[in-house]
């Protein structure tokens, strides 16, 4: 279940050069590098964004704007910070400034990704909305790219700046000529998540299965590869495109070397769903954002942490043994809790969720179209969510759209809730 929109409260911590960056009142949905390697700019579950100097590991900048979760980030040529919000919203900030220099809106539904054109003109964002859009950094309308049929996870331009490639939920990469030709199509077997393109042209896509495709600039499937992560949430590539990172929910990382299509390597993580990757100039260096809150350094040759990286916590699920149903479950508590004590993550704690009405959780903000239903949470209203959808059963929910084929695993998941979320 990953479902976004929660604001955290944010503490500022002091860290010593090279360790975690810890800031962020909720997991680190996105992360960007400055072409020199000197800042980073992240965005949070928390509903703000940070900008980061990393020659003093220290935050700059507390960047707060958006109504709910900070799903993308990106920094322009000239500089200038990038936020992408689950609220639809874009906002262009000067370094310094407390408030937007410029805001874009015209995006109905949470913005995914976000991309600054090779010649700094530009900026592209891909959307829940379906749609694609390309606006002018220097303010102005947006040229909309219409076609997909379901979320639009992953948007990057290509080296040479004269297309676009989107990728989405519909199983479709979809490659957009910026002078206006039709699109190239490319359907997969699976839903995509994240797309991002090396200097030679070639498209690496993420998908929900943890396979990585590897398609030419044409739009040719020239390979693919399991990379072990389930889905996979994060996609970057080394600025000189020889190493991939695959994040995934599991909280660990897979580290690709893109020319021989092998698994090089796997970074073990707290075991926290790592939402966000992004590599440093020096082709080495990866920064992992994760549902723990912090950003982490770590070197994608060796393998290793860099600083002192703290370890998850005991498992909170440890005491449920092999229980099936907590078992699938795991996959939910990325976004939710199932305690009063610890509250509400990028989605609602589901303590005391049956015979609660939906959307009326207090200390939580839900989507206004979810306020408008008339559902109460039981054993049978919650195995139809998974049975049907959430987009076809709690239409403008923030979810994204994921089902559970199996009967006894709906079961299994709804048997478990009812045990460990008891008031």
């Amino acid at each position: 279940m990953i479902a976004l929109g929660i604001a955290f409260g944010l503490v500022l911590v002091p860290v010593t050069a090279h360790a975690q960056l810890r800031g962020h009142g909720g997991p680190v949905r996105a992360l960007a590098i400055s072409a020199d390697g000197s800042t980073a700019l992240s965005g949070s579950f928390d509903s703000s964004a940070i900008r980061w100097s990393l020659t003093q590991d220290a935050a700059e900048q507390v960047l707060r704007f958006h109504d709910s979760a900070v799903n993308a980030v990106a920094f322009a040529s000239d500089g200038r910070a990038i936020t992408g919000g689950e609220d639809g919203k874009i906002a262009v900030w000067q370094s310094g400034s407390p408030a937007p220099a410029i805001v874009f809106e015209g995006h109905t539904a949470p913005i995914a990704s976000l991309a600054v054109a090779p010649d700094g003109k530009s900026l592209a964002s891909a959307s829940w909305d379906h749609t694609v859009r390309l606006w002018p950094l220097s303010g102005g309308a947006a040229r909309v790219f219409e076609g997909h049929s379901q979320n639009v996870n992953g948007v990057a331009f290509t080296p040479d700046g004269k297309a676009l490639v989107s990728v989405g939920y519909d199983l479709t990469m979809r490659i957009w000529p910026l002078d206006g030709g039709p699109p190239t199509i490319v359907t997969l077997p699976t839903p995509l998540n994240a797309v991002a393109i090396a200097r030679d042209g070639e498209i690496v896509a993420g998908a929900a299965d943890g396979r990585l495709f590897f398609i030419s600039p044409l739009g040719e499937l020239r390979a693919e590869l399991d990379s072990g992560q389930t889905p996979i949430v994060g996609l970057a590539l080394s600025p000189d495109g020889t190493l991939i990172a695959a994040a995934g929910i599991r909280g660990s990382v897979a580290i690709v070397d893109r020319h021989t299509r092998t698994l090089a390597r796997t970074l073990v993580g707290p075991g926290l769903p790592v939402w966000s990757v992004a590599f440093l100039p020096d082709n080495r260096t990866l920064m992992t954002g994760g549902a723990d809150r912090m950003i982490r350094r770590w070197n994608a040759v060796s393998g290793d942490h860099i600083g002192s990286v703290p370890m998850a916590s005991a498992d909170p699920l440890a005491a449920y043994g092999d229980d099936r149903g907590a078992q699938i479950f795991r996959a939910c508590a990325a976004c939710h809790t199932l305690t009063p004590d610890d509250g509400n993550r990028a989605g609602p704690t589901l303590h005391g969720i049956f015979g609660r009405k939906i959307a009326t959780l207090s200390g939580y903000n839900f989507s206004p179209a979810l306020k408008q239903l008339d559902i109460i949470w039981t054993p049978q209203t919650l195995a139809r969510l998974f049975e049907v959808g959430p987009m076809a059963y709690t239409p403008g929910t923030k979810m994204p759209e994921q089902t559970i084929g199996s009967v006894d695993d709906r079961n299994a998941l709804v048997k478990f809730l009812e045990k460990a979320t008891k008031n």
